[in-house]
């Protein structure tokens, strides 16, 4: 039996987990007294006590509480507040070889953000293949549903009287300044920051994350005797032939439309490559709540605990 307690359950990610453990007879989760729910030295004699902490919690929190442990317990933190802490490993298991295994080891495993784990499943292959140099000007579009805001922005759009805005698709991060691109850099070795185009619509889960690129950048094209799209579809299919959760398919549009729910509900994310030779369009299709963010943390928790990755998940 494996001994988990989730440090803000009553978050949106912190009810996922909570919900994927209710189905499981291996689990047992250890619960804090109402009373108690911010109390840091029950919260941490708590995580203390747990085979596996999940930190569902704002930033500075996570921070707060990580510290107040003893380096022993073990955490993965959900939050953003480790993602680029060398002290953590990244909790993205197919981002290369032997990933898999600093995550079994450690006791402090930082989870993806959603945006990033679509972006870095397409732009981390491309550059460590080297069929695109990280000096490539990557742009990056992100459809998201509107549960990935977290419990307010769900009560927005779920209100009845809301904004007719609502209505329709919203850009935002137009600044460029945004939570997900420290990581999405520094796990994909981009020299430049990419472009990122994250948008919510009116759904409530599911992501599409696209990335286009250039045929004729992508190197050694004009030699392939297949073409460049080819090639590219190639190397995708070599680098995640190993992986449980993570797929490359000739296609996931549906009469050449993508919807971005279509993944809603599940923990695996698929990779399509369509488009050209000329201009080559790269997309990934996964759940917000699912491997971007509560089903990633559940597949993290089982490769700490030595079990199979994908258990509860599929």
């Amino acid at each position: 039996m494996i001994n988990v307690f989730i440090d803000g359950a009553a978050g949106t990610t912190g009810l996922k987990i909570h919900e994927y453990f209710s189905k499981r007879d291996d689990i047992n989760i250890l619960n804090i007294e109402e009373e108690n729910r911010k109390s840091i030295e029950r919260r941490a004699e708590l995580i203390e006590q747990a085979d596996v902490s999940f930190l569902c919690l704002p930033d500075a929190a996570s921070k707060e509480i990580a510290q107040h442990v003893s380096a022993g317990s073990r955490i993965i933190d959900t939050s953003t507040a480790h993602r680029t802490d060398d002290a953590w490993v990244y909790g993205f298991p197919e981002l290369c070889k032997g990933q898999k295994e600093l995550i079994k080891n450690s006791n402090r495993v930082a989870n993806p953000g959603c945006h990033a784990t679509g972006a870095i499943s397409i732009i981390r292959p491309l550059i460590e293949s080297g069929l695109a140099g990280d000096d490539y000007p990557f742009a990056i579009t992100s459809l998201t549903g509107y549960s990935g805001g977290g419990k307010k922005m769900i009560a927005d759009y779920e209100n009845p009287e809301r904004s007719v805005l609502l209505d329709s698709p919203a850009q935002y991060g137009i600044a460029q300044v945004h939570k997900h691109i420290p990581e999405i850099m520094k796990m994909t070795g981009v020299k430049y920051q990419p472009t990122f185009m994250p948008i919510v619509a009116d759904y409530f889960s599911g992501m599409e994350v696209s990335v286009p690129i250039l045929g004729s950048y992508i190197k050694g094209a004009d030699q392939m005797a297949g073409g460049a799209k080819a090639a590219v579809t190639e190397m995708f299919k070599d680098f995640y032939s190993g992986s449980t959760m993570i797929e490359v398919v000739d296609s996931i549009a549906e009469g050449g439309l993508i919807y971005s729910n279509a993944m809603a509900k599940s923990n695996k994310l698929k990779i399509a490559i369509d488009g050209t030779d000329d201009n080559i369009l790269i997309t990934a299709l996964f759940d917000n709540l699912g491997k971007g963010a509560s089903g990633a943390a559940v597949q993290n928790m089982n490769i700490m605990m030595g079990i199979e990755e994908s258990k509860g998940l599929l």
